[in-house]
């Protein structure tokens, strides 16, 4: 994170910002005329709520100025939208989650799933700073030049600027199959 620019910063902040709001108020974590919460907040549902909301910030600007190719490299979206996700269930009402309360009702929600909620609180941050650490690892490891991705060239490789079009696969190794279905001019 060094090597960020103002604008890996800028981004890092607004993306925070956003999950703050995302997560803060359709929880209740963040008081609003929108949503009245059920059960009080409990005093570690605003670390967590912040900490998840920083780490979805840093993580959504390690994907600042890459192309596409690089971009899917790494962890899946998936994975880091499923750990934003997790926040949320983590410091959520436990009786307002109406799908909690529609498979075990409100006393369940109270028995079981307010009890389960530090652990998912636990899940969700190690999920995000592990695909925080891959990304940053990732970039460490490949960096993209800057001059690469503005060849300006239509033809080539994303990411290449002296990818000539020739296959980087030799012609009989295709999986072990004859005739791979391009014809050699002999």
């Amino acid at each position: 994170m060094r090597t960020w620019t103002p604008r890996h910063w800028a981004v890092a902040v607004v993306i925070a910002l956003v999950a703050g709001v995302a997560i803060g108020v359709p929880t209740g974590v963040v008081p609003t005329d929108f949503y009245t919460r059920m059960t009080p907040v409990l005093w570690w549902n605003y670390p967590v709520w912040a900490a998840s909301s920083l780490l979805m910030g840093l993580l959504a600007a390690t994907y600042v100025g890459r192309p596409l190719t690089v971009r899917a490299q790494g962890p899946r979206g998936r994975r880091a939208m499923f750990a934003g996700v997790l926040s949320a269930f983590a410091v959520g009402c436990p009786v307002c989650n109406k799908l909690v309360v529609m498979a075990i009702g409100v006393s369940g929600a109270l028995s079981y799933w307010a009890p389960a909620q530090p652990v998912l609180a636990v899940a969700s941050l190690v999920l995000l700073a592990h695909a925080l650490v891959r990304r940053l690892r990732l970039a460490a490891a490949c960096p993209v030049p800057a001059a690469a991705s503005s060849t300006g060239d239509s033809v080539g490789h994303a990411g290449s600027a002296e990818y000539d079009g020739r296959s980087l696969v030799p012609e009989g190794s295709y999986s072990g199959r004859e005739g791979s279905g391009r014809a050699s001019a002999g």
